[in-house]
């Protein structure tokens, strides 16, 4: 398992050619502590998960993904706006970081499909919801495709906006890239980029949840940690094949 590290609120290798654009918004982060050993047999090999103090970190994160498109068009109408609730962990390969999706529900059927077959993600369809309410966030699922039965239900008391952020909530935060699976052999990776995070403490008042468990994973080794945003704008750039 990878060390914890000195992780950079900011991206310090910006995307130099964007090949989608799109705004993460009103996104609770919801991370659960795990023996890494349990995270790390789900992860395909090339990857280690990275750890804090020796821990893994599993994240239930919420948000409202906004203006969906390619740089320099306008965005998509309908389908670049949506709900989107992930479910994720932390890992590195030949030290570059990264976010490993375990699962991606959204409630538009054809952006599910899209990133599935491009970017080897795996996102799931079904009905879901991320509203904020003055400093209430409310997020529902119910899934539907490709397998019924994983859904959640959380709610989310938005705090006081952190000055100072920690070491902790950078690790949990700041990642510029994530992992997938490749056709065939080895992994694909592609970059992200976006302005540094504006963060806030949060309370869960209600938590109802098996998309963790549908992932594969046994309970957790303690109460989740929260934190709120009010999001960010995003660039993504081209996704590479990357072996070992």
């Amino acid at each position: 398992m990878s060390e914890s590290r000195a992780f950079r609120p900011e991206c310090t290798a910006p995307v130099r050619f964007a090949v989608m654009k799109q705004q993460w918004r009103d996104l609770a982060y919801l991370h659960f502590p795990y023996d890494p050993a349990d995270v790390a047999r789900l992860l395909p090999a090339g990857l280690e998960v990275d750890t804090f103090d020796g821990v893994a970190w599993v994240g239930l994160i919420p948000f409202s993904m906004k203006g969906v498109g390619v740089p320099g068009l306008p965005a998509v109408p309908y389908l670049g706006s949506f709900p989107e609730i992930n479910v994720r962990t932390y890992v590195v390969r030949n030290g570059i970081p990264g976010v490993w999706f375990f699962s991606l529900d959204v409630n538009r059927l054809l952006p599910a499909l899209v990133a599935r077959a491009a970017y080897r993600l795996p996102y799931c369809w079904g009905r879901a919801s991320n509203t904020l309410h003055d400093d209430v966030l409310s997020t529902q699922v119910r899934r539907r495709w490709p397998h019924r039965g994983a859904d959640t239900e959380i709610t989310v008391q938005v705090g006081e906006e952190i000055s100072e952020q920690s070491e902790f909530e950078v690790f949990l935060t700041a990642r510029w890239g994530l992992y997938s699976r490749s056709y065939g052999r080895g992994l694909m990776y592609a970059p992200v980029d976006h302005p540094r995070w504006s963060l806030y403490r949060a309370e869960i008042i209600g938590l109802n949840d098996t998309l963790v468990r549908a992932a594969g994973l046994p309970e957790s080794l303690g109460e989740p940690h929260c934190m709120f945003s009010p999001g960010v704008p995003v660039r993504i750039g081209v996704p590479r094949r990357v072996t070992w």
